[in-house]
């Protein structure tokens, strides 16, 4: 008698031992840490009301923190992305001395308390600082301006984006550079046509985590950026005022504001990145 494949085959589930033990523990850990609490910053914020909500999130003073946190969030990752390449880009493919201690510089804004960092940048950059005096002849005030928090944002923000980068710089193909080079093309086409499609991915996953962090940033930058209202107030700071003056409605629907844009911007960027890997992929 002739035995059958099919007579043997043994039915294996599709999910993993444990799936449904797993999958509860996830979302019971994840209702605790993030979603209760989301939402009862949402119940929180609507305490007095859809009106008194719409007053505070369109008040002057809260819509220039706003634009500031987001705007100069967004600036810090877009700058970040492009010096970030160039620093994976140089610690991954050349070799030179000390390289092993400027990698390990590049994650000190990760272990430097944010305090630390702001106090460091606004010495270094005020009128009177070691940057600032020789840069104050020029008309470029960096410290005490939005300009401040940028470079604030820029200094915390760039390991995401070094960091994300640095593995697939490292596990890139050299052949197909090669290829590239024996068909003809320039080094600036190989790098545009080959290297950088491949990275783009990567990139727009350091520019989310860069923005992600930056956004709600408030040690490195409260003291570099002067505080002044309607100039160089964030949006955490704010928050932090309405809570000190016990205006916790006025805070949390600040709060609620900076989470629906935050979680908006962020989705966006996902899709770019899903849009980006499925084209790589097409490839």
């Amino acid at each position: 008698m002739v035995n059958s494949p099919a007579v043997h085959r043994v039915r294996r589930s599709p999910l993993i031992p444990g799936f449904g033990l797993t999958l509860g523990y996830t979302m019971v850990y994840l209702s605790l840490i993030v979603l209760i609490p989301l939402s009862a910053t949402f119940i929180r914020s609507l305490d007095q009301g859809w009106g008194h909500f719409w007053i505070v999130v369109t008040a002057p003073r809260v819509l220039a923190s706003l634009r500031l946190s987001f705007g100069a969030a967004l600036a810090a990752a877009a700058v970040n992305s492009f010096f970030g390449l160039i620093v994976a880009w140089v610690l991954v493919r050349y070799t030179f001395p000390f390289k092993r201690l400027i990698d390990a510089m590049v994650d000190l804004p990760f272990a430097l308390p944010t305090a630390v960092a702001g106090i460091a940048l606004t010495a270094l950059y005020a009128p009177n600082g070691w940057l600032g005096r020789l840069l104050q002849p020029l008309g470029i005030q960096v410290a005490f301006k939005p300009l401040g928090v940028v470079v604030a944002l820029i200094f915390i923000g760039l390991p995401f984006v070094v960091r994300t980068l640095q593995p697939v710089l490292e596990e890139l193909d050299k052949d197909v550079e090669q290829a590239a080079a024996t068909l003809g093309a320039s080094e600036w086409q190989t790098f545009a046509r080959v290297i950088l499609p491949a990275l783009w991915p990567a990139m727009l996953t350091g520019f989310a985590l860069a923005f992600a962090r930056a956004v709600g940033e408030y040690g490195s930058v409260i003291f570099i950026a002067g505080n002044m209202p309607m100039r160089s107030e964030i949006a955490p700071l704010l928050i932090i005022t309405k809570l000190e003056q016990y205006d916790y409605a006025g805070a949390t629907a600040i709060a609620v504001v900076m989470l629906v844009l935050s979680f908006g911007l962020m989705l966006g960027i996902n899709a770019l990145q899903s849009w980006a890997l499925t084209r790589n992929g097409g490839r």
